[in-house]
């Protein structure tokens, strides 16, 4: 079967309609907003590998005789029209998307055009996004034809054999766990599918159907020593509630590939395809440390060389197992620091504290394991103080690379619900990104989080220490120069743009948007109105959301 990037694009009619024993599915990874506007630079840098969930929905429907085909948006350079026409030209019996909550209104722009041209093509769609929002975005989609909620392989393979047992008649939906489906004018959820608990069972992920596979698919710059790197997940689920997290995809009960299945996987990838580094995409690699261990034993006991990265908390690690994980080729450790106080990190519900963050970043430090620090900026109650006390704990911290990003109420996160009073919002779906300042706390503006933003990435990256660990690992791959330098042209030349606007070196170039709590049904009886279609999808009391928009005052009407 073709890779994406060999189909055709369509020309004029589209293809014809599905033919009769057709069990293609097309896996779309669709084009989203990653970046805020005014730092469009930030392509340079940022992480291009693929999507490990649809690498895993190909296996498993492939193993029961469907025909997968992956595109890959960003890697194939489409928009939603190419992403749409592809699919168009090819006449695919079923079309699966994957939604994070940014690329939702997109994903639907594409759903509209293939269900017009392809009325008899199902649109099935699953992720992050449906299972904090799934029954929601079902109402509101109605080009969406099933969501899949939760780990969706197994169901996935079940709705697919509903489709092809009920031919040219109606499908029994209710027959299949963890779907949302429309019937009969009603919205209904499935109960869910019980999950095993160890994933030995499932196939390899499908790293075979991706076009241009692993050379196209770097992570953010200086983000790996080597290349070629792919991802690997060897766990799913985190038992913590941080309440900034939507976990309602995995949930809170953690499953795991066997230390042995683990080790056969990066073995197969560096003699299939040549890859040198690994990084590990588990929400905590390190929830047992006797399964780490193991995979460490067996990674030195064979003699196997191969680099990786994973990401932990800072409570799970300690000295004697950093200096087990550095020997058996841990080149990176990111941990969720979020902040520099105490108080922030109560109010997020993260159980560390500073003092215990900055123990974990000086033992890896000292075990030889680069670090890379995760912070947030602009989460409910920061304040200047608090800002300020994040700079200091960045100065004093031997970390080499940092993330930081603007604070995002995430539909299904705690925080969206408590900020907001509902779990629906979707004006601003498309900026929710991490890269956009779409909430600021009482007493600070956006303007004044940004300039924050820049001053702490500014500072961080113009430490000495800091630039010489750069040049040497530019020097050892000078594909990160080349990103570098590409992004330091765009980001130069951005600046410039801004003085030249008058708006004094600010990076942001669109209207400012700030949403305001104002309880729908108080709002209605104030005005003497019907709480109408802007008060959610749900019954009464349901909250809403009005959104005011500021212009910059430098900023011409």
């Amino acid at each position: 079967m073709a890779n994406a990037d060999l189909l055709p694009v369509a020309q004029g009619a589209p293809a014809a309609a599905t033919a009769a024993g057709d069990k293609r599915i097309f896996l779309v990874n669709p084009p989203y907003e990653r970046i805020a506007p005014g730092y469009a630079f930030i392509k340079h840098l940022t992480n291009r590998s693929p999507s490990l969930g649809l690498l895993h929905l190909a296996a498993q429907v492939r193993e029961h005789g469907f025909e997968p085909t992956i595109i890959e948006s960003d890697i194939l350079d489409l928009d939603f029209d190419g992403v749409a026409d592809r699919i168009i030209a090819a006449a695919p019996k079923y079309v699966g998307i994957t939604l994070f909550t940014v690329g939702v209104w997109g994903s639907g722009r594409i759903a509209r055009r293939v269900k017009q041209a392809l009325p008899d093509t199902k649109v099935i769609v699953g992720g992050p996004h449906i299972s904090s929002m799934g029954i929601e975005t079902i109402k509101r989609f109605t080009e969406f034809d099933v969501a899949v909620q939760g780990e969706g392989e197994r169901i996935l393979v079940k709705l697919l054999e509903a489709y092809e047992a009920a031919g040219d008649g109606e499908v029994d939906y209710t027959k299949v766990p963890g779907i949302i489906y429309r019937k009969g004018g009603k919205t209904t959820l499935n109960p869910p599918l019980n999950l095993e608990l160890v994933l030995d069972d499932l196939p390899f992920p499908a790293w075979d159907l991706l076009p241009k596979f692993p050379h196209a698919y770097k992570p953010a710059v200086y983000d790996y020593p080597r290349g070629p790197v792919a991802t690997i997940a060897a766990s799913r689920g985190c038992p913590f509630h941080c309440k900034f997290c939507d976990t309602s995809t995995f949930g809170a009960k953690v499953r795991y590939y066997s230390p042995k299945k683990v080790f056969e996987m990066m073995q197969y990838l560096q003699k299939r395809w040549g890859v040198r580094h690994v990084m590990f995409v588990d929400d905590l690699f390190l929830a047992s440390r006797q399964r780490t261990t193991e995979l460490c034993n067996l990674i030195l006991e064979n003699n196997f060389k191969m680099t990786w990265t994973c990401d932990a908390r800072v409570d799970t690690v300690k000295p004697d197992l950093l200096d087990l994980m550095k020997r058996a080729g841990c080149w990176q450790i990111s941990f969720g620091l979020e902040t520099g106080s105490d108080d922030m990190l109560r109010r997020m519900d993260k159980s560390a504290r500073v003092e215990k963050s900055e123990r974990a970043v000086n033992w890896s430090a000292e075990a030889g394991i680069r670090v890379k620090g995760l912070f947030m900026l602009g989460y409910p109650g920061e304040t200047p103080e608090t800002i300020e006390m994040t700079k200091a704990f960045v100065r004093r911290i031997p970390m080499t690379i940092m993330n930081l990003t603007k604070f995002t109420p995430y539909p299904g996160s705690p925080v969206y619900r408590e900020l907001y009073g509902t779990a629906i919002r979707d004006d601003h779906w498309e900026k929710m990104n991490g890269m956009n300042f779409v909430w600021s706390p009482d007493g600070i503006s956006v303007e004044d989080l940004d300039k924050h933003y820049q001053e702490v990435i500014g500072w961080f990256y113009k430490q000495k220490r800091v630039r010489r660990r750069y040049v040497r690992e530019s020097i050892r791959n000078p594909g990160h120069l080349l990103r570098l330098a590409r992004a330091g042209i765009g980001f130069a030349g951005a600046k410039a743009k801004s003085y030249l606007k008058g708006r004094r070196g600010l990076l942001i170039d669109r209207e400012e948007t700030n949403l305001n709590v104002v309880p729908a049904t108080a709002e209605a009886a104030a005005d003497g109105k019907s709480c109408g279609s802007g008060c959610g999808t749900g019954g009464g009391g349901v909250g809403t959301v009005t959104l005011n928009v500021r212009r910059d005052p430098r900023t011409p009407a």
